[in-house]
């Protein structure tokens, strides 16, 4: 098949002087006077770095149709012999071999709390999961999604540890702050104290902890502390990691009398790291992780300076947070028109930057890209909707000391159990419809494991840790996954072979290139209809998807133009009067 003409090639390693430029240029943003010293223990640095594993080859297409990702914890799959990172690659390489071009292995290093996310040591493996080899297996056979959880560190690490005695390294790595300072104006992602009492050998000092009493937030105004990450950055692509998830990017700089969220220093920090990956490994992708409302959230992509002739350089990646909570308005109301206007809206993004699209995820389904989109009735009803689904919301602090809804914590597949009316029949129906939009879109898909097999709500998890986040955290099994997957008549089977499937489908269409452009074309609000292409080629697909739960008429102008091919039937299309409830069609043709 014709590719795309718009493929974006890897670029050459930047060289050393460029490399000196740009990071001369963000270093004095954030260090001012101390910026010249820093950049030398910077160069020093990177030339002491080991090679990073090879990956792809020089003048490969950054990504193309076949890159689609699963997202999982190391330990999603247990077999009781294996460590479960074996257990996982062994997984991927028996039931999914061609499905997934990489895998977004959740936090793997040993940890105190939030399953991974409160990081004890960035340079191990957690020995329950296994260890560096097994991260190597599963980095030399797709690419490896590593997070580098830069925002804040576990009580338990050396760091801490240090802090504590008022040892250096890490005497200087946290932000003290007197409890009386005025933090109102602070953004929170929790309603939990942002300031908590810490007792050292200097008396009880208050520590800044934007998400919980154990992720004690890092001073990234001190320049030990960046240098330190840059320098497990490259550990991480020398162990074959080739996307670097920034988790929890936006709270990195802290400033009295803001908000404490996306401030300029925390762009040039990301602009830094993208100067370093560009250096060392081209072909590294930073994907930035911002769950706040839709135009923050596209501020990683640094799209303000085309404004002034410049290229793009701070994330290649940003998460389409709002589409999970659109997509689910859509879905249990019947009505595309609200979905169809975001989607219409997208910028159009230069070579080099793309979406990441996904469903869920292992955190919740974040409430605050729906800002500006919904009005507050109709979140609330979403959220008790939810809740009769057996789902649960989560809250965070505002400046004025109100609580208000962070994100519902449900698995996707209950939260498509039935629509505004209730519960209903077409729970798979719909499942399946939400993955066929999602995977339509331009961009890059990424699969949660919990979707692949139409995971059902772990309130038994939710008992045992205490956190509402467990409900969509289930580990499976393997022995009783596998017995479902076997098993005719399961919705684990029906689900995972579907989806399976279509990810079979699209990895062949040239028009599921990320970059292949999109275009929404005007529908009744019960449908929804992405067109993608023109390729240079003139090969062109529509994606069709009702909406709702009733027979939908099927009347659309592109659908005269001659003779259509339908992907997923593997036939030419025979026209049809009417669509059946939450059905997706994808047709193609070449003009």
């Amino acid at each position: 098949m014709d590719t795309p003409a718009f493929t974006p090639s890897l670029t050459t390693p930047l060289d050393l002087d460029a490399f000196r430029d740009r990071a001369r240029r963000h270093l004095a943003v954030l260090y001012g006077p101390r910026a010249e010293e820093v950049q030398r223990r910077l160069l020093t640095l990177l030339a002491h770095r080991p090679p990073a594993m090879h990956r792809r080859e020089a003048g490969s297409p950054l990504w193309s149709e076949r890159d689609q990702w699963l997202i999982t914890y190391g330990d999603g799959l247990l077999d009781g012999k294996r460590p479960p990172l074996a257990v996982l690659a062994g997984f991927l390489d028996e039931r999914l071999a061609e499905t997934f071009s990489g895998v977004h292995v959740l936090p793997f290093f040993p940890w105190s709390s939030d399953d991974g996310f409160s990081v004890i040591h960035y340079r191990e493996v957690d020995p329950a999961l296994g260890d560096w080899s097994h991260v190597r297996e599963l980095a030399g056979k797709r690419d490896l999604a590593v997070d580098l959880v830069l925002n804040h560190v576990s009580r338990e690490s050396l760091w801490f540890v240090d802090y504590l005695a008022g040892s250096q390294p890490g005497r200087d790595y946290f932000l003290e702050m007197d409890p009386a300072t005025d933090l109102s104006a602070v953004v929170r992602p929790r309603n939990t104290p942002l300031l908590v009492p810490v007792p050292t050998r200097r008396g009880t000092r208050h520590l800044w902890a934007t998400f919980s009493e154990d992720q004690i937030d890092l001073n990234f105004a001190n320049p030990d502390v960046l240098l330190e990450f840059i320098g497990i950055l490259l550990f991480y692509l020398e162990q074959g990691a080739r996307v670097v998830r920034l988790d929890a990017i936006a709270y990195l700089w802290k400033e009295l009398g803001t908000p404490c969220i996306h401030l300029p220093q925390t762009h040039e920090v990301v602009r830094l790291l993208r100067a370093v990956v560009d250096h060392v490994a081209p072909d590294t992708l930073l994907l930035t992780e911002t769950n706040v409302p839709h135009e923050e959230n596209l501020s990683y992509f640094g799209l303000e300076r085309l404004a002034h002739g410049d290229v793009p350089d701070e994330a290649h990646l940003v998460y389409q947070f709002p589409l999970p909570p659109l997509l689910l308005h859509t879905l249990t109301g019947g009505d595309a028109s609200l979905l169809a206007a975001w989607l219409d809206g997208l910028p159009t993004l230069p070579p080099g930057c793309s979406y990441l699209n996904f469903t869920a995820s292992h955190d919740g389904i974040g409430v605050r890209p729906l800002e500006g989109w919904l009005p507050p009735h109709e979140i609330e009803a979403l959220l008790e909707l939810m809740h009769r689904f057996g789902g649960f919301v989560s809250m965070r602090a505002n400046p004025d000391g109100s609580d208000s809804p962070y994100e519902i914590n449900i698995t996707w597949f209950d939260a498509m159990k039935g629509t505004r009316r209730g519960a209903d029949p077409w729970q798979i129906e719909r499942f399946l419809c939400s993955q066929h939009l999602m995977l339509a879109l331009q961009g890059i898909p990424a699969l949660y494991l919990h979707c692949l097999t139409g995971t059902l709500n772990d309130h038994e998890g939710v008992e045992r840790s205490g956190r509402l986040r467990s409900i969509n955290r289930r580990r499976w099994q393997l022995d009783e996954l596998e017995e479902l997957l076997d098993s005719r008549n399961t919705p684990t089977r029906e689900v995972f072979l579907a989806i399976r499937r279509r990810l079979a489908v699209r990895r062949a269409e040239p028009c599921f290139h990320p970059d292949a452009p999109q275009r929404v074309l005007p529908t009744p609000p019960q449908l929804l209809v992405l067109e993608r292409g023109p390729l240079a080629c003139g090969r062109r697909l529509l994606a069709i998807h009702n909406v709702t739960d009733r027979r939908q008429p099927l009347a659309l102008e592109a659908l005269a133009e001659g003779a259509w091919y339908d992907l997923l039937e593997e036939a030419p299309w025979a026209p049809v009067d009417s669509l059946a409830p939450y059905r997706s069609l994808w047709l193609v043709k070449k003009s």
